[in-house]
């Protein structure tokens, strides 16, 4: 009898990747032959820009592939700091920001540099998944806020009135991944006056704060602080990603105290150095570069929402709140089923649809879907869901070269 391979109790207390285990099970389904539609991935079909192709490959012409300084190659924490200060009116050095390989790198870096054990980070819920697993890594305590019922934004109020002796951090992400609701702006003030005051740390992860809608605008937080940047509490997280659809460069940012900056910079100097360089090429490329593409960007994801809202009032049955940003929508369809695992994976086995289950954000009976992908998948997508949970909807159903019949009640 073969001996079990005994791996860490950290190791094992940490959940898998929910989006990770269903991309698994759609590519299963599509190694089979069958046609899988995925609204399940935050990852737009843009081209990347061609300033960041441009800058790559200067790079790889000049055949230097060298290591660089951890936090980054000067040049591009100067581009960093120029978006800051085109973005959120603030004026930063290049020394208060490190560049980190991809934005979910950047985040666990900053816990890393400001949590001890034990200690708290408060959460609104719907949360990203990654947020409480990355604390609880670590040793800290994820203190969740849920919204009040039917609603999907926990008020500042309510964000506040978790904060304990123990908590180190609040964690915020506007517009949220999964519901795509901002926070609004008199609560973002409320919030930053409060842990400024406290000395607790606010941690923005604002990967998608140039993806917002119906003519809004993302506030900055350093309007709502009187402290100098090397005195704030305020740490931002960002990165190339959604910025510009450039998911697989893997290349974040996180601005902070330099105090912050410099603890990270040696915690990353062990974990894995500095980011590729080809990366930060590719992302001073970008950051340089005509930002023509991000509105366009926006607006070919806006026109996708603005789709599959169309299409998700025709199910009966469901409760949406229209998104504000970012790449998802978040409806409840508890009225289809009180567990979101069992209805996401229906969905998968009947209608061949890739959702993601909202318990996973910590909210059951909703599923998040996608609208990153392009039109025609989207309301593929949504009326297939439709056909597997709307009885007023047809019988049959085109799935690829095959009709599918609904024969269950």
């Amino acid at each position: 009898m073969s001996r079990p391979i005994p791996i860490s109790v950290l190791a094992a207390g940490i959940q898998e990747s929910a989006t990770i285990r269903l991309n698994q099970h759609a590519a299963r389904l599509r190694a089979e032959g069958k046609p899988v539609i995925h609204l399940g991935i935050g990852e737009p079909t843009n081209r990347a820009p061609q300033t960041a192709i441009q800058g790559a490959e200067k790079l790889l012409a000049g055949g230097s592939l060298k290591y660089t300084a951890t936090a980054g190659i000067p040049s591009l924490r100067q581009a960093i700091a120029d978006y800051m200060l085109a973005s959120y009116g603030r004026e930063i050095p290049p020394g208060n920001v490190i560049a980190s390989n991809g934005s979910k790198h950047s985040l666990l870096t900053v816990l890393l540099a400001i949590l001890n054990s034990g200690e708290q980070v408060v959460i609104p819920a719907p949360y990203w998944v990654t947020y409480p697993e990355q604390v609880k890594l670590l040793g800290g305590r994820p203190v969740v806020v849920l919204p009040e019922p039917g609603s999907l934004l926990p008020t500042a109020e309510a964000l506040l009135a978790a904060v304990g002796p123990q908590t180190r951090a609040i964690l915020i992400n506007s517009p949220n991944n999964p519901s795509g609701l901002a926070l609004p702006e008199s609560d973002l003030a409320k919030v930053v006056e409060f842990c400024e005051a406290r000395g607790l740390y606010l941690i923005l992860d604002d990967i998608y704060r140039e993806l917002v809608f119906d003519g809004l605008r993302s506030p900055s937080p350093y309007a709502f602080t009187r402290h100098s940047l090397d005195e704030s509490h305020l740490i931002v997280v960002n990165g190339v990603s959604k910025l510009y659809g450039m998911t697989g460069l893997r290349l974040g940012w996180t601005v902070g105290p330099r105090a912050l900056v410099e603890a990270m910079d040696k915690l990353q100097s062990q974990m894995t150095s500095n980011p590729s360089v080809l990366s930060q090429a590719a992302a001073e490329g970008a950051l340089r570069g005509d930002q023509t593409v991000v509105r366009e960007l926006r607006a070919t994801i806006e026109a996708n929402r603005n789709s599959m809202l169309e299409a998700l009032s025709q199910i009966g049955g469901l409760r949406i709140e229209r998104p504000q940003g970012g790449l998802y929508c978040f409806p409840d369809f508890s009225s289809h089923g009180s567990s979101s695992k069992e209805l996401a994976e229906r969905l998968l086995e009947r209608a061949l649809v890739v959702t993601v289950p909202g318990v996973e954000f910590g909210m059951d009976g909703y599923l998040r879907l996608s609208f990153a992908g392009d039109r025609e998948g989207i309301l593929e997508g949504v009326s297939r869901i439709r056909w597997a949970l709307d009885p007023a909807s047809p019988n049959e159903i085109r799935l690829g070269d095959r009709v599918a019949v609904r024969d269950w009640a």
